[in-house]
C-alpha cells in the first residue's frame, strides 16, 4: 500500500458493521481529524437515504473523519473533493466521470459511491465523515443506476493498492478547499462531469423534473435548464432520460 500522508491515522478491520458508523463512534469519543476506517467487508454498509450498500470482500470500503468547523452548506462541497479523489486514484482515470451529486461512473455505470454524514455544533459542522464504497472486484446487479467494477472491465487492482492514493488525492483537494474555497473543486469537477449539456431527469423531495444539465452554481447546486426557466437543485438523484 502507498504510505498515507502524515495527516491520516489508519485503522483496519477484517469485518465491521459500517466504516461510517465506526468513524462516527470514534468521532463521538473525541478522535482527531484524519482518522481512516478501512474494512475488508461491511455487514451493514449503507449509502444515501439509508440505502443498503452491498459489501463483499475485494472492494474498497473506507471512511475519513474531518473536523472542518464550517457551515453545513459549505461542508457538503467536500463530496466533490471526494469524487475527484476517486477519479484520480483509480487506474484508467481518464475514463472516469463524476455524476452529481456524489457518484463516480465508468461510461454510464456506477463504480463508486460517496456518503457524507456530519455532526453539528451550533451553526457549524463539528465532525464530518466521508465514506467511500468503490467497486474494484465485484458490483451489484439490478440496481436503479447500473453498476460496474474495475475487474469487469479487465482492470485488476486491490483495496490496499488504491487506499493510499485515494487518501493522498483527497487530502490535496481538502487542503485546496480549505485554502481557496469551492471554485477550484467546481472547475475540476465540471471537467469530469457526466451528462453536462445533456437532458436529464432529477428526482428530489418526492418530485421529478426534466431539463438540461448546464452548470453547477457557486455552492455546488446543480443548475437545470427547464421549460420554465433555470432551477438550482441542491439535493436529489440524477438519471439519464434515454
Amino acid at each position: 500500500m502507498t504510505p498515507l500522508p502524515a495527516f491520516f491515522a489508519l485503522h483496519h478491520f477484517t469485518e465491521i458493521d459500517s466504516t461510517n458508523d465506526e468513524a462516527r463512534r470514534r468521532a463521538a469519543a473525541g478522535a482527531p481529524p484524519g482518522l481512516v476506517i478501512w474494512a475488508d467487508r461491511q455487514s451493514a454498509g449503507h449509502g444515501r437515504q439509508g440505502r443498503a450498500w452491498q459489501s463483499p470482500p475485494g472492494n474498497l470500503y473506507c471512511s475519513i473523519l474531518l473536523r472542518p468547523d464550517k457551515p453545513a452548506g459549505e461542508v457538503a462541497q467536500l463530496s466533490f473533493a471526494a469524487a475527484l479523489a476517486v477519479c484520480e486514484a483509480l487506474p484508467g482515470a481518464r475514463a472516469l466521470r463524476c455524476k452529481w451529486p456524489n457518484d463516480v461512473l465508468i461510461g454510464d455505470r456506477k463504480t463508486a459511491g460517496i456518503l457524507l454524514e456530519s455532526e453539528a455544533a451550533g451553526d457549524n459542522v463539528a465532525a464530518l465523515i466521508v465514506g467511500f464504497g468503490i467497486n474494484l472486484e465485484s458490483h451489484p446487479e439490478g440496481t436503479e443506476t447500473p453498476a460496474t467494477s474495475l475487474a469487469a472491465l479487465g482492470i485488476k487492482t486491490t483495496p490496499d493498492a488504491v487506499l493510499g492514493d485515494l487518501c493522498r488525492h483527497f487530502l490535496t483537494w481538502y487542503e485546496t478547499w480549505c485554502d481557496q474555497g469551492f471554485a477550484p473543486l467546481r472547475k475540476a469537477w465540471l471537467g469530469r462531469a457526466h451528462g453536462l449539456g445533456s437532458e436529464i431527469r432529477v428526482r428530489y423531495g418526492g418530485f421529478e423534473t426534466f431539463g438540461r444539465f448546464v452548470d453547477l452554481d457557486a455552492s455546488g447546486a446543480l443548475i437545470l435548464e427547464t421549460s420554465e426557466g433555470r432551477r438550482h437543485i441542491s439535493a436529489g438523484d440524477v438519471f439519464a432520460t434515454a
